[in-house]
């Protein structure tokens, strides 16, 4: 019975699960607060992992405090906070990580697909064109939850996690890793709110609070109840919905801060907001246009002239991509042409793999001409005699080509398959 309440899971996790999660678990990620590496653990491997499931299910096992870093937020100097467990954290994480995620795989709805086993980002974004296109735009919701990590109400966490998992096990572990706190500057923090950032188990009670909070609430109360018709696509914390009534948006944008608020949760005043994004008409005003996980997406032409939703790269991930490669230029300009050049086709190769999809390709080989402007303005300063002349770069380029922009992600091909 899918909706039943599971008492006993914790059989589920032995040696061979621990091993699966090890084998899963990223081994060059940075330290936490024991030093410790994965080179380090898999030393004794197999007597570690003995220790780990004796002291997991004793309910002796001590959750580590995460060791907190700051990265660069998109568009601007502002950083936000990452948490990093030990390694011996991740592995236990993982495999708890992985009996869960078998209990609510059946439950998630259609709608979410961050952090999903066979989802991705490219399957939410497809799903959301052809839903725009299917109700022809509509009225688009952005939803914009304030510090949602950081905010989770840990109560309403657990209560939502009883009504399906009991195991006291797999409960104690969880209320551990909220319960650890965060180690920053040689202080040892207990915030009462939220899932540390980069937890290998935060992503999955973030789907699991927000199938409640929002997907369930939006399919099962607020769907029945519309005059036309509506979609939602949820990327992890980050969520859009479709309305093809305009009526119907509005009283929905009236009673969802209500209904995060109810969760502990804010939407943030400024970000969170309703737009006009019906197919465009030839005297009717311009369609305003959005952006969902690192796309802004705007109505445009087909290649027969039809009106179609298209997607380019949203300007502040531009900005940010590039002032990466413009860092890692200056950083590493005394490097070797060819251990640069290897270097610069990675990471052009590693943008197109996302960012390659219909519709993109002026973006893309805007982003290829400035970054070669960038590697020429910095091979131009490794020396105060021989000038880098763009007839000189020219030649340069030529033994050293970077890739061409690429279309990875294609919607003809897509719609091609059977």
């Amino acid at each position: 019975m899918p909706q039943a309440a599971l008492t006993t899971l914790a059989h589920a996790i032995d040696l061979d699960l621990l091993e699966e999660a090890y084998r899963r678990t990223r081994k060059g990620g940075a330290v936490g607060v024991d030093g410790q590496t994965a080179e380090a653990y898999a030393e004794h491997l197999e007597a570690n992992l003995r220790a780990l499931l004796e002291r997991a299910k004793s309910g002796t096992y001590r959750a580590p405090p995460v060791r907190r870093v700051y990265i660069p937020k998109a568009g601007g100097p502002k950083t936000r906070p990452i948490g990093i467990p030990t390694f011996e954290d991740k592995v236990l994480q993982r495999a708890v990580a992985m009996v869960l995620e078998a209990v609510y795989e059946q439950d998630f709805r259609d709608c979410s697909y961050g952090f999903r086993p066979r989802r991705s980002a490219h399957q939410a974004l497809q799903a959301l064109r052809e839903g725009l296109m299917d109700l022809g735009g509509g009225f688009v919701l952005e939803l914009d939850i304030e510090r949602f990590f950081d905010a989770l109400d840990r109560p309403r966490l657990r209560e939502i996690l009883r009504q399906r998992v009991r195991d006291g096990v797999l409960l104690r572990l969880i209320g551990k890793w909220l319960e650890a706190g965060v180690l920053e500057e040689g202080s040892l923090v207990r915030p009462e709110t939220g899932t540390p950032q980069g937890g290998v188990i935060s992503p999955l009670l973030a789907n699991v609070f927000l199938d409640t909070v929002l997907d369930a609430w939006f399919e099962d109360v607020v769907r029945p109840r519309l005059r036309g018709r509506a979609l939602l696509v949820r990327y992890a914390d980050d969520a859009v919905m479709v309305f093809s009534n305009e009526e119907d948006a509005r009283r929905v944008w009236k009673v969802l801060a209500k209904r995060f608020e109810k969760y502990g949760l804010l939407l943030h005043p400024e970000k969170t907001r309703l737009l006009g994004f019906e197919r465009p008409s030839p005297r009717g005003p311009r369609p305003e246009t959005f952006d969902f996980l690192g796309f802004t997406h705007y109505w445009g032409r087909s290649r027969r002239g039809n009106p179609v939703v298209l997607r380019k790269t949203a300007r502040d991930r531009f900005t940010r991509a590039l002032r990466t490669i413009a860092q890692w230029c200056r950083r590493q300009r005394h490097l070797p042409l060819v251990e640069q050049h290897r270097a610069l086709v990675r990471k052009l190769r590693g943008h197109y793999a996302y960012y390659g999809i219909t519709g993109n390709q002026l973006a893309l080989s805007r982003f290829r001409y400035e970054t070669r402007r960038v590697w020429r303005k910095w091979l131009n300063r490794r020396s105060q005699r021989a000038r880098m002349t763009w007839e000189r770069f020219a030649r340069l380029s030529a033994r050293y080509p970077l890739p061409p922009p690429r279309v990875v992600h294609s919607v003809y091909r897509l719609a091609a398959k059977p």
